[in-house]
């Protein structure tokens, strides 16, 4: 049996041929969009992200798919390869499946891409991800969420829903390091700067204050309204290849250069450590592989559905001293024209929570940053390592992936 501190060492290495990589992303607008369908929606990104890669969708082999949460219809329509249909790659492409881990989805749809080109199963990549459950009846969704995830037998009789996992959270957060309300809104606040410079946002043109915030009203103590992430529709794809493609293409690509992961736990009343949880571990092993850490990169990117997992987060991932993650957020330190940007596109809590696509999102904000693409006033000074941190359902688990910018001829 395998000993799970063992590193692991990529199966590919920098430059080498078959090494998988990002060339291309699309994202459409977050928000409130009715009259924007589901498969349009899709079919909208992929085509972005394929111009992206400067390529056509009959370069495409394998299309991953990353699951919604408004609809099983549609969801079914996926799983039955609706979008290879759309795409006109019926009978030309190798495969069209789903893979499913909540908010972490996308890390693990990496390293599913990943494989596939490494081991020459696949060779051009098409990642999707829509989420309409912004525009769906929202009593039917907050119930949706009242119930995934939350064991039948103990915590839903109790009440547990989604927002108050975020609340015990914050709760114990708060205790562990002394964190004020403030603080924490202050962390709330730093996303919301980053979503004002971010179009694609759903609060792009909306400011927020922490004491706006604190003047909101209380939906789980100690979250106010505006602590809570807002359902919004959205969609994201990003391509992958292989290193040997991608050189034929003009301009820069981004690598894998590290991947960590540690799952704690099923339910919240199973972890132990809740102003912790999974992150110091997962982090140790994507740093022992990449052979760099936090103090190499130039921005993260942190899944943030509640200001305490991205606290807590940023805090597993070495980012700042243990304790300080919320006064360092709320201290202007990640914020536009801070010493260390964090979530560059405003995260779930400004850009807009979109299900499962939510760490997706993040994803392609730090493969945008790393090909600098993004929009001038959001765009880091010429970045090269990104650190991207997601997590899923009750926060059972997190995911790392560590980034690199290659520029072509090989440099850095």
């Amino acid at each position: 049996m395998s000993d799970p501190t063992t590193v692991e060492r990529l199966s590919t290495a920098a430059g080498d041929d078959n090494e998988p990589v990002f060339i291309g992303i699309g994202e459409l607008r977050t928000g409130k969009f009715p009259e924007r369908t589901f498969v349009e929606a899709l079919t909208k990104v992929a085509l972005r992200a394929l111009r992206s890669a400067a390529l056509k969708p009959a370069d495409i082999d394998t299309l991953l798919l990353i699951p919604n949460l408004h609809s099983a219809s549609h969801q079914a329509d996926l799983v039955f390869s609706r979008m290879v249909e759309e795409l006109g790659l019926s009978r030309q492409a190798k495969a069209s499946f789903m893979i499913h881990s909540g908010g972490s989805t996308s890390d693990n749809a990496v390293r599913v891409a990943s494989g596939l080109i490494a081991s020459g199963h696949a060779t051009n990549v098409l990642v999707l991800q829509a989420e309409g459950w912004g525009s769906e009846d929202l009593a039917e969704m907050v119930a949706s969420l009242s119930l995934n995830g939350i064991p039948q037998q103990w915590e839903q009789p109790s009440g547990m829903t989604f927002n108050a996992i975020g609340a015990l959270i914050t709760q114990r957060y708060m205790h562990e390091t002394g964190s004020t309300a403030a603080d924490m809104a202050g962390a709330c606040v730093s996303l919301r700067k980053w979503a004002n410079l971010n179009p694609n946002a759903m609060y792009y043109e909306k400011e927020l204050t922490v004491e706006k915030i604190l003047g909101s009203r209380m939906i789980s103590d100690p979250l106010h309204a505006f602590e809570c992430p807002m359902m919004a529709d959205g969609a994201a794809a990003f391509v992958m290849t292989n290193a040997e493609n991608a050189k034929r293409r003009p301009g820069p690509f981004v690598r894998v250069a590290g991947s960590g992961g540690c799952i704690s736990h099923y339910s919240i009343g199973q972890e132990a450590e809740l102003g912790t949880l999974a992150w110091p571990t997962a982090a140790e092993r994507a740093y022992a592989q990449s052979g760099w850490g936090p103090e190499d990169a130039d921005f993260a990117e942190i899944y943030d559905s509640y200001a305490a997992v991205m606290t807590i987060a940023a805090e597993g991932l070495g980012l700042c001293p243990k304790g300080e993650g919320a006064r360092w957020f709320a201290s202007g330190a990640t914020s536009p024209g801070g010493s260390f940007p964090v979530s560059t596109n405003g995260g779930l809590l400004s850009a807009g929570h979109t299900g499962v696509g939510g760490g997706t999102a993040l994803l392609i904000e730090g493969v945008r940053q790393l090909l600098w693409e993004a929009d001038e006033e959001r765009q880091i000074d010429q970045p090269h390592r990104a650190i991207i941190g997601g997590t899923g359902g009750s926060y059972m688990d997190a995911q790392v992936l560590l980034l690199e910018r290659v520029a072509q001829g090989g440099a850095r």
